[in-house]
């Protein structure tokens, strides 16, 4: 036979190679032989590839570091993970035949627990300032409003070597777990600039004043932002808080009024209950104070919340000393004041109650006591007419900002709200932390708030598919549905007469329309 040369074949690959001769051969796929196609794995690509992608498009990875080190591409994989697999280090690296997202980052063999996230963590920890600062500089300008909250986050095991981890007020209802306290900075729309992590016991209003000094003299060192409106809400900017700020040049605070200092207003007469109405916002000002302006708001669903409530509690509350009032067997007076002082404690309804302990005239001789109660009816009816009150206090220049813009940005609030709820449980999963040592856990914490600035970022390109979205029933679409449905774009490992080869899967048009409006090509 004659053999004749018609070009020369290069740049393939071993598998590659097979396959044109098994097509030369005219044996690619037998139809007779279904065994001689096999998809011999799968491993999910789609959201990996997406969010990496979304990241390098802002940036993030030059944010972390200027140099191209090991440790970044680690510090990246881990982040991204935590969108895609929220949950411990360990797992994320147990999760390496399952997915792309190590390979996609640069790390071809199986990652190691120590060597590729708890020294990027260490490292990463290192460069917090540095990234917070880029950050700040990206997203924060000068007279802008800055969001400030806090939140508490549980612990599980032991802690010793943590003087963060304390027990204190928890948010979460874990009376019994220590806890370590998380400050969230966001700019006005709620893209997060910065984190901070304090003890468990502290309170809201002492993590303030640091805070805003340090937040002040980065914004104007590194960006020359000199004014400043800090937003917090009432447990933050407290009359305490302002009093300490208020030599600060170039720097507003917005906040809310406790209900004693509503209180306060309404007995010096600065403020009447008319005033408070569900479709205009009245603002006042105290004549002691003319610089610090008041904003009277009410909302009727908050209305109706707080009067069920309080309903409920009484409720709970005269049940209770019905029961301690029907008691029957002898005791003292300290020991029934004590059991009504717990329920009154309980419930937080004693100054609704009237009561009192008397001795029971028909077992004078036993020195039975008895307790006698009733609800303060004219009390009651009082604090309805506060139900969905609330006052937003601000010192901002009425030309700088007017009634309805002061209003606007303290409810903007809501944005580090929805923040902590995605950080927390919805979609990164921050808490339980099992981390032991004060500097990994500062740096856990950094992690996930960095995941969250990719998932602000997506969430703001992804407005169109949420918008066009049905409503109850018939909502189509979450964040962790977008995040479900690119990661069933897959990378097959696929064997065809002896040769393999990878094969990524081709994207529905859904996963097609997501993936545009990412603005990724895939």
């Amino acid at each position: 036979m004659c053999h004749t040369q018609h070009g020369r074949i290069t740049g393939c690959s071993l598998e590659q190679l097979k396959l044109l001769q098994l097509a030369f051969r005219e044996r690619v796929v037998p139809v007779d032989d279904p065994q001689a196609f096999q998809i011999l794995n799968s491993r999910e690509y789609g959201a990996s590839y997406a969010i990496l992608a979304i990241a390098k498009q802002l940036g993030l990875h030059r944010i972390l570091y200027s140099r191209g080190e090991p440790w970044v591409s680690s510090a990246l994989a881990m982040i991204v993970g935590r969108l895609v697999h929220a949950g411990s280090k360990l797992a994320l690296c147990n999760h390496h035949p399952n997915t792309c997202l190590w390979e996609l980052c640069g790390i071809n063999d199986a990652p190691k627990v120590d060597t590729h996230c708890y020294e990027p963590m260490d490292r990463l920890l290192q460069r917090q300032k540095a990234i917070q600062k880029t950050l700040a500089g990206r997203h924060l300008r000068n007279g802008q409003v800055i969001l400030y909250d806090i939140t508490s986050v549980y612990f599980e095991g032991d802690d010793k070597d943590s003087e963060l981890v304390a027990f204190g007020y928890h948010r979460d209802g874990k009376k019994s777990r220590e806890q370590i306290v998380v400050g969230l900075i966001c700019n006005d729309q709620g893209c997060p600039v910065g984190v901070e992590v304090y003890a468990g016991n502290t309170k809201d209003e002492t993590t303030v004043v640091d805070k805003v000094h340090e937040i002040k003299a980065c914004l104007k060192r590194s960006w020359g932002i000199e004014k400043v409106i800090f937003v917090g809400d009432r447990g933050m900017v407290t009359r305490g808080t302002i009093d300490k700020l208020k030599d600060e040049k170039d720097l507003q605070t917005i906040g809310a009024l406790t209900h004693g200092e509503m209180m306060t207003l309404l007995k010096n007469k600065v403020i009447t209950l008319d005033l408070f109405d569900e479709r205009t916002i009245h603002e006042v000002s105290d004549p002691e104070d003319p610089t610090r302006r008041y904003c009277l708001c009410r909302n009727p669903q908050t209305a109706v919340r707080e009067s069920q409530t309080r309903q409920r509690l009484l409720d709970l509350t005269t049940k209770t000393l019905t029961e301690i009032a029907a008691y029957k067997r002898a005791t003292t007076v300290e020991k029934l004041g004590a059991r009504v002082g717990k329920v009154l404690a309980k419930y937080k309804m004693g100054k609704f109650i009237q009561w009192a302990i008397e001795a029971d005239p028909q077992q004078e001789k036993s020195c039975q006591h008895r307790l006698t109660w009733s609800i303060k009816t004219e009390k009651v009816e009082h604090e309805k007419r506060f139900d969905g009150c609330y006052v937003i206090t601000s010192d901002v220049d009425k030309e700088q900002m007017k009634t309805l813009d002061v209003v606007r940005a303290y409810k903007s609030l809501t944005f580090v709200e929805r923040a902590f709820r995605n950080l927390k449980t919805v979609q990164l999963e921050i808490r339980p932390v099992y981390h032991k040592t004060d500097d990994r856990i500062r740096s856990h914490v950094f992690l996930c708030m960095l995941a969250y600035y990719l998932q602000w970022h997506m969430e703001q390109r992804l407005a169109p598919l949420f918008a066009n979205d049905g409503k109850g029933e018939d909502r189509r679409w979450t964040f962790r549905g977008v995040i479900d449905s690119l990661a069933q774009i897959t990378c097959n490992r696929i064997a065809v007469n002896g040769a393999e080869f990878d094969q990524n899967s081709i994207p529905t048009p859904e996963q097609e329309q997501i993936l545009e409006l990412l603005q990724v090509t895939m």
